[in-house]
């Protein structure tokens, strides 16, 4: 089977620029003849990750995820070719032979999403992060070179850590309007504060240290990633995308409790230039 080109991958990218524009652009600047597969993986991660976004209750959000996982386990109801994306991620699967499992495993730790129960710990989280970010991570880098994909499993893993904090501490304000909080509360007791107080927004000197203990966390796994060996330029452009993080967790250890009202997003003309910088140097 080929891989998904044409209108399938045309409908992916211009779904992936409306749903992730940062992974778009980290398509763009890949290989051509990957681009279609990586941004169908790329939109079916975002439609994934944006369901929470799009159901008022945990129960219409645990069916659409149903959906995605019989689509991968072969038992979904009517014709996935009426879905650019699902029929874009099923050529990406097959001709790239990319696990399902961990497809599936990605839907199955988004289920945490549609429910406020809290991060117990480091760990937990770094679990969280393990199945989603780094996942993704490894996938793309399936696509892009399965060969070179195997060296930097240990890169992937920190890389997805460091990802997936940037990516709470900028959805912070949003998460903490919907009382759910991806700040592991070991890290919050260690700060005295927990869940409720946290959210609550007052203790501002705890909060900022709870802040800045989360963010710290990001950057050392983000040094992890680096110090693991340099990623292969077959596979560097699926860690495009993570050169974005240092930015956002730097300026949230600085920002400490603000991060609650405050973006943190760097404008996106400067997240282009710091895609394309990657993309150069292959520094993420």
């Amino acid at each position: 089977m080929a891989a998904p080109t044409g209108q399938n991958g045309d409908i992916c990218l211009a779904t992936l620029r409306d749903t992730d524009r940062d992974r778009y652009l980290a398509c763009l600047l890949s290989p051509e003849d990957k681009r279609s597969a990586l941004a169908a993986l790329y939109a079916f991660n975002a439609e994934i990750a944006r369901v929470r976004d799009m159901v008022r209750e945990p129960l219409p959000g645990e069916i659409r995820l149903q959906w995605w996982r019989d689509l991968l386990e072969g038992s979904a109801s009517g014709d996935s070719t009426g879905n650019p994306v699902a029929a874009g991620l099923l050529e990406a699967i097959e001709t790239y032979r990319l696990p399902r499992q961990t497809l599936v495993d990605m839907i199955e730790a988004r289920i945490f999403d549609l429910y406020d129960d809290p991060i117990t710990d480091r760990n937990a989280l770094e679990g969280y992060a393990g199945e989603t970010a780094s996942a993704l991570i490894q996938l793309a880098s399936l696509i892009l070179s399965a060969g070179e994909a195997a060296k930097s499993t240990e890169a992937a893993g920190h890389a997805g850590v460091a990802q997936a904090i940037a990516g709470f501490l900028l959805l912070m304000p949003i998460h903490r309007r919907r009382h759910q909080l991806y700040l592991p509360l070991d890290i919050l007791s260690a700060t005295g504060l927990d869940r409720d107080t946290f959210l609550a927004g007052e203790d501002r000197p705890r909060i900022s240290a709870a802040i800045e203990a989360f963010a710290g966390l990001g950057l050392e796994h983000l040094g992890k990633a680096r110090r693991s060996g340099r990623v292969p330029a077959a596979i560097f452009p699926a860690y495009l995308p993570v050169s974005l993080a240092e930015p956002v967790l730097r300026r949230a250890a600085r920002a400490g409790a603000s991060v609650l009202d405050t973006a943190l997003q760097l404008p996106q003309w400067r997240r282009q230039m710091r895609l394309m910088k990657a993309s150069v140097t292959r520094r993420f």
